[in-house]
């Protein structure tokens, strides 16, 4: 492994002091360029709850772009609590922070529930405000449940969120409706190859910047390639405005409705487990742990940004677990890059046009690119584990059952189609189900009654023997 890089600051009438990566500010280009990626990589994600929800509600075309450029507004904001913060808010880590999915199932249960569709919103922006407050005065508790991640749930719930990941990245591939004829035609999937071998290349055969950026340059030459097959449009840019700005309430002042309420409120429970797991997950990446201090000041950037987000038309806001990805395989581990990164969202925010030209990388581009960023999560909940004492009996089954129970989501979809709704809020979300699946199995084989701890794992055949009737 090599060296890790780090400024050196002179602080006055002291010896110098090495600044950790973290907290290292890049050249300018290097900022702009790495933070460019970093909203690549998570702009369909930020956009996809807004068009749902939207389009739930049958918002016009005007309305629709404006929530969604709402939405990449808000998103700038939460990231700038994030990484720069501010008093206790903010971990001050390189996290992307934007509209979680989270909360599409109940709010497009409430815009099915509302009797008048134009009062939908407003009912699930005046939730939004009461989940998010809540949120904040529940962060610092929350967040002593730091104590029951050791390495073993950790590196379980890390590896849980890369491979969650990689099925978004496999349905980007394949196209961008799957109700459509050529979803997972040939053509889609050629792109898909190309853009994932060009990164790959540059990963293999650059050097410094360019390799840094390689997932940006995957994406710019994915799009180029795409024009000829007629897969890239223009018409965003064209139809799309020079500028507008986010008015607060434009679509009513907020609504409070108890059982709105009461949905989000199990939403923000989802997501804060969720944050939790991505900050514990980022801190392993970035070398700079994540303790009890550090999540609750997450924890309130995630939720305070969520109580503001509906003053400019926005949702709840969470982190962004496929940016980890990005910080992983880049070795690029500043949060300035990810503010400046932010910086971009509230441009596009406040700029449409500007918007558009993100949106017009195909999304089997971003399904090519998403490959390498989402296994990349993956790998590194893999070296975690390989710090969690897996010669443990316990530890194995603990890792075995959590992934088991987080991948229930992914490979059987329907699997709790039978509980109500609010339970398949948070069951229908993988990475909350195998975090809480991990702590128990921690508490139970490692904690309750007794550590067992030191007993190795039981093979039930060591390699080179032979069953046989008395084995």
């Amino acid at each position: 492994m090599k060296p890790t890089s780090t400024t050196t600051c002179y602080p006055p009438g002291g010896a110098a002091v090495a600044a950790h990566p973290v907290d290292e500010k890049l050249p300018a280009l290097k900022m702009a360029t790495s933070g460019l990626q970093h909203v690549a990589a998570m702009y369909a994600g930020v956009v996809a709850p807004p068009l749902i929800v939207g389009a739930a509600v049958g918002l016009s075309g005007a309305d629709l772009t404006f929530l969604t450029g709402a939405c990449l507004f808000t998103a700038g904001l939460a990231t700038f609590l994030q990484t720069l913060g501010f008093w206790k808010i903010g971990a001050r880590l390189p996290f992307v922070n934007g509209v979680t999915f989270a909360g599409v199932a109940p709010m497009t249960a409430i815009v099915a529930s509302a009797k008048d569709k134009s009062d939908a919103l407003p009912v699930i922006f005046g939730a939004v405000v009461v989940a998010g407050l809540l949120g904040f005065l529940a962060a610092p508790f929350f967040s002593k449940a730091i104590r029951f991640f050791p390495p073993v749930v950790t590196g379980s719930v890390i590896t849980l969120i890369g491979v969650s990941l990689l099925p978004v990245a496999f349905g980007w591939a394949q196209g961008p409706d799957p109700r459509a004829s050529d979803y997972g035609s040939t053509t889609y999937l050629t792109l898909a190859g190309i853009t994932l071998a060009v990164v790959l290349l540059l990963r293999r055969f650059t050097r410094g910047f360019v390799k840094q950026i390689a997932v940006l340059l995957g994406l710019i030459t994915g799009t180029l390639i795409a024009i000829p097959f007629g897969v890239t449009d223009f018409g965003p840019v064209a139809d799309a405005d020079v500028v507008g700005f986010p008015a607060p309430f434009h679509f009513g002042t907020p609504q409070f409705h108890i059982a709105a309420i009461l949905s989000m409120c199990v939403v923000m429970v989802v997501s804060m487990t969720e944050s939790t797991a991505d900050m514990l997950a980022l801190g392993e990446v970035v070398e700079r742990p994540a303790d009890e201090r550090t999540i609750a000041a997450g924890l309130r950037a995630d939720t305070l940004g969520s109580a503001l987000s509906p003053l400019f038309n926005g949702f709840m806001c969470s982190a962004f677990a496929q940016n980890i990805g990005l910080v992983a395989m880049t070795k690029i581990r500043s949060r300035y890059v990810v503010a400046v990164g932010g910086g971009f969202l509230v441009l596009m925010g406040l700029c449409p046009m500007a918007a558009s030209l993100i949106a017009v990388v195909p999304r089997p581009v971003l399904g090519g690119a998403g490959v390498v960023l989402f296994g990349s999560v993956a790998a590194s909940g893999i070296q975690t584990l390989v710090r969690a004492g897996l010669e443990k009996d316990n530890n194995v089954l603990i890792v075995a059952v959590s992934l088991a129970v987080g991948l229930i989501p992914i490979t059987a979809p329907d699997f709790y189609h039978a509980f109500p709704q609010t339970a398949k809020i948070v069951l229908d979300s993988g990475i909350s189900t195998g975090c809480v699946t991990a702590v128990l199995l921690n508490l139970v084989f490692n904690h309750i009654g007794g550590n067992r701890d030191a007993e190795d794992v039981t093979h039930p055949m060591e390699a080179g023997q032979e069953l046989t009737t008395a084995h």
